[in-house]
């Protein structure tokens, strides 16, 4: 008896530990199959530097992008970056979905044609380039990039959470590209 009791409350804690994270924010989508997407920029390799151009204290418009290895099933693709060493846990700089699975590159600070840009967390549509308290260490900027089965149905004041719930089970595959930024202290 006691075996089946220790069975119980694992698969109890698998289930419950499971359900998003605390933050409310929802959590990134799977793919539903080990597919992989190439995620690269000319301006910057990954785990590279993020030129000032694409910053806020730059032009701060959107890197060029190309992205491969889209499954031929795919009905749309989706952008979504963000700052998880934001100091008050992890801030959307861009989403946008309905981009065309075809479109394989974006130049700098294109808008995707027919594409749709939700709400960021500087409260505003479209890119917000990097932008950290001046003095931090360099934060993490990850570019995660999915490929869907479906057009997500969003407003334009959608968020993070309406962009990731939309997608969650509906994601063929993803790939990232992670570029580092830091401003000096004053």
């Amino acid at each position: 008896m006691r075996k089946g009791w220790v069975i119980a409350v694992v698969a109890a804690t698998a289930v419950v530990s499971g359900c998003g994270d605390r933050s409310g924010s929802g959590s990134a989508p799977s793919p539903t199959t080990s597919h992989r997407l190439t995620v690269m920029s000319p301006a910057y390799a990954d785990g590279g530097t993020i030129p000032r151009r694409y910053t806020c204290e730059g032009e701060n418009v959107s890197p060029p992008l190309a992205v491969t290895g889209v499954p031929p099933q795919a009905s749309s693709l989706a952008f979504l970056l963000q700052d998880p060493d934001a100091p008050r846990g992890t801030f959307t700089h861009w989403l946008v979905w309905d981009i065309d699975p075809h479109a394989g590159h974006l130049t700098a600070g294109e808008h995707p044609r027919g594409a749709a840009e939700g709400r960021n967390d500087f409260g505003r549509t479209g890119y917000g380039g990097p932008c950290p308290p001046r003095g931090d260490s360099p934060h993490r900027y990850v570019l995660t990039v999915y490929a869907t089965d479906r057009r997500p149905d969003l407003t334009a004041d959608a968020t993070r959470a309406d962009l990731l719930h939309a997608l969650s089970g509906h994601t063929l595959a993803t790939g990232t590209l992670t570029g580092r930024y830091g401003r000096q202290a004053d």
